[in-house]
């Protein structure tokens, strides 16, 4: 009785979907952490865009950033580096079209040197 209580449980348990803290943003993407980040995550065509921002929210510049996202396209990872276009984010080009909710997960690096990622769902 108890062992198909806990296989019960358990079972429950594995159905009930991992969530990573996985919001909507304000630039139009979805929100996740990353380590002691928020990282925004835009997906437009064939571009991805990056936001960060602190524990707060607030925004944090780009510049001193590198990243990589790892996302899942037509059942396949894609690799897309990350760079600063500007104060405000790191952007990306993809090889295909990304939909506008990709599923994976966006790895950075901090001017300090300090690593972070965030999975999206």
């Amino acid at each position: 009785m108890l062992f198909w209580r806990l296989a019960a449980v358990g079972s429950l348990l594995l159905a009930v979907p991992v969530c990573a803290h996985e919001v909507a943003g304000k630039n139009g993407g979805r929100v996740t952490d990353a380590g002691k980040y928020h990282v925004e995550l835009v997906a437009r065509d064939k571009t991805v865009d990056v936001y960060v921002t602190d524990e707060g929210e607030k925004p944090l510049p780009a510049t001193g950033f590198k990243g990589t996202a790892i996302l899942v396209i037509n059942g396949k990872p894609a690799r897309i580096t990350l760079i600063p276009t500007d104060d405000k984010k790191l952007t990306g080009t993809a090889e295909v079209a990304l939909g506008s909710a990709p599923k994976g997960a966006v790895q950075l690096t901090a001017p300090d040197g300090a690593t972070a990622s965030g999975k999206f769902n």
